[in-house]
Order: structure tokens, then sequence, then C-alpha cells
């Protein structure tokens, strides 16, 4: 992996192809994107960890919501490692709307010990900064976060405080939901290292190799 990381989205393993071929570090795996990304089948799992070498983070999410239905959950973590997969992307927000503690450790029992990332949850929380201290006292090694519900136009200062903190809480902050080219010189000049991206590197629906080539080019100059 080169200086900064660029995670991009895949659907199947096409995606995940292109993905590689543009120089993406890892992939996220889900389905639905309008729905901000859910649980894939455990055949799209095999396939796409078929089709590339690159760490495949595999979402754990039912709903378009962020509540969490534990047992169900957990099924579908027992499922989706059948099927191969080592790593995850999870997290899960009370009635309250902070982030459920209980419910996210119980599903995170279920991983064994795999790397995994508390994902955007957080950016929907009632209290955000709250909510990333939670986050992080679950012990994922990745947070991902907009710094703002309506994406990183919005949450460049929470973003820049949290690149401050983020060697010192012993986690990465890893931006993503709006994420756009112009945004990476601040982040960067914030400390930001680790980039997510999803329509961004899309063209007609799919990844697209020479988009993703054009971030990764983009992160390394």
């Amino acid at each position: 992996m080169s200086g900064s990381l660029l995670e991009v989205i895949a659907l199947d393993a096409a995606d995940a192809e292109a993905a590689q071929a543009g120089g993406a570090d890892r992939v996220e795996l889900c389905r639905d994107l309008a729905a901000d990304g859910l649980t894939p089948d455990p055949a799209t799992v095999r396939s796409v960890l078929a089709a590339t070498d690159l760490p495949v983070r595999v979402m754990v999410r039912e709903d378009a919501g962020f509540t969490a239905d534990v047992d169900l959950l957990r099924r579908r973590v027992g499922e989706l490692r059948e099927a191969g997969a080592q790593e995850f992307v999870l997290g899960f927000l009370d009635e309250h709307g902070q982030v459920d503690v209980g419910s996210t450790r119980a599903v995170v029992t279920e991983l064994g010990g795999c790397p995994w990332t508390f994902h955007r949850a957080v950016d929907h929380a009632a209290q955000y900064r709250m909510a990333w201290n939670h986050a992080v006292s679950l012990s994922p090694d990745t947070v991902l976060t907009a710094g703002d519900p309506d994406g990183v136009d919005e949450g460049l200062p929470h973003l820049r405080e949290l690149a401050a903190v983020q060697d010192v809480e012993g986690v990465r902050l890893l931006v993503g939901g709006g994420l756009r080219e112009e945004h990476v010189p601040d982040l960067r000049a914030a400390g930001v290292r680790a980039f997510h991206v999803g329509s961004g590197a899309r063209t007609s629906g799919a990844v697209d190799a020479d988009r993703v080539r054009a971030w990764r080019e983009l992160l390394d100059s």
C-alpha cells in the first residue's frame, strides 16, 4: 500500500476487479448503494474474494437505518465468515441516537478477532463527538466518517479535529461520504491518510478503473 489508503466500494466481482486494476488498496463490499450499503449475500462474497487479492471489508447492515437485530446480525456474520470474509464493516445506533455499544459489541464478538471498520452510523448520531468516542471504545481499527450526515462538505471541521487525534486514539480515520477530489488537499494537510470512494469511482453505475486510477494518482501526488 502506498502512503494514503484508497478504499473503493464494490457491489460485485467486476467492481472489485476494476478497483484493483485502478490501484485501490482495499474494497468495501456491500449491496444497495441507494441505502448506503447493506449486507451482501454469501455468493457475492465468494465471487469477489475469487476475483481480487485486495483486502475486502464486508458490510454487516440489514436495513437502511442503523438499528441492530443482534441475533440476525450474528447469523449474518457467521454466514459471511463461512463464505470466506475476513474483514468487516458495521456499527449501530440505539433509540436515543447514540452508538449502541452493547449491540455492536455483541456482533463484533462473532468476528473472532477479524479487523473491522465502524461505519458512518457515527455521522447520524445525536452527538457526533460522543459517538466517535463510543465507536473508538469498541476497538475497530478504522472509523469511516464524513464528519456530518450531509457529507464531507459540511463535516470538514470535525474531520480536521479527528485527524489530529487519530494516532493518539489508535484508530485510522477513513474519510468518505460525498468525498470529492477537491477535498483531498485540505484533508491531507490536516493529517487524513485514508479515503473511501463510492460514486466518485463509478461510471454508468459500475466501478471504472480509470476513475480509480485518477484517485490513486491524486493521493500519491
